[in-house]
């Protein structure tokens, strides 16, 4: 049976991560949880080494970072990355995102629970996604953190580090290839975003999807070129 490493960003999160580190543990094939702390300044690192995760601190402040640290310090080829505000996984969260992985001929594992979308999401996410991807736009949560994926891929995709990581991944998974599944992960409930930070959230999603394809766009011109 294939192992599991799990990677959880963590900044300031002593309320919740116990409870995040024990259900990824739930599963018997999980053997490496690894928190990247980003320097948080209240418990989290003391109370994530006493639930028995490996801790890693961030080089720089940032969850696109984060993840990408985690996954280079990951020992296994399926890899599972979980917010670290969550109490409200279910016990089974791990087998929900790794079965396609295990099961099926897919690469990479986005999620959706049962939550109203973001307003990010509904008004920036899913309308640039239905103008410029259309293929992409039947994922009910794009901005979803919650995934599963093969290391083998995720080391040659590019970890935005800002809100746009997450979308990011998503269409670079898709552009490279790979075979993408949805999963519902139930209901869950994490931390909503202040308004203050509603702006800069749509701005650097809207970044990253017009970056991805922009450049998709001149990759096809330069191919085109080169075959006339």
């Amino acid at each position: 049976m294939k192992k599991i490493t799990v990677i959880i960003p963590a900044l300031n999160e002593e309320e919740a991560i116990q409870s995040v580190i024990q259900k990824s543990y739930h599963h018997p094939d999980v053997d490496d949880v690894i928190v990247v702390d980003d320097n948080s300044v209240d418990n989290t690192v003391e109370l994530a080494k006493e639930a028995g995760a490996s801790v890693i601190t961030s080089a720089r402040k940032g969850k696109g970072i984060s993840m990408r640290e985690g996954l280079l310090m990951a020992k296994n080829e399926l890899i599972v990355y979980l917010d670290a505000d969550i109490k409200t996984y279910p016990k089974d969260i791990i087998e929900r995102l790794v079965k396609p992985l295990k099961e099926g001929p897919f690469d990479f594992v986005k999620s959706y629970f049962e939550r109203q979308a973001g307003r990010v999401t509904e008004l920036v996410a899913k309308p640039l996604l239905s103008l410029l991807s259309p293929q992409l736009s039947h994922f009910q949560q794009p901005l979803s953190g919650i995934i599963a994926g093969k290391r083998t891929l995720l080391m040659q995709v590019d970890f935005e580090n800002d809100y746009g990581v997450d979308i990011g991944l998503l269409v670079d998974m898709y552009n490279s290839g790979a075979k993408i599944s949805e999963v519902n992960i139930g209901t869950v409930e994490n931390k909503m975003k202040p308004w203050r930070e509603l702006g800069k959230m749509a701005k650097e999603v809207s970044a990253a999807i017009l970056k991805r394809t922009v450049l998709r766009e001149n990759t096809r011109k330069v191919l085109r070129e080169e075959l006339v």
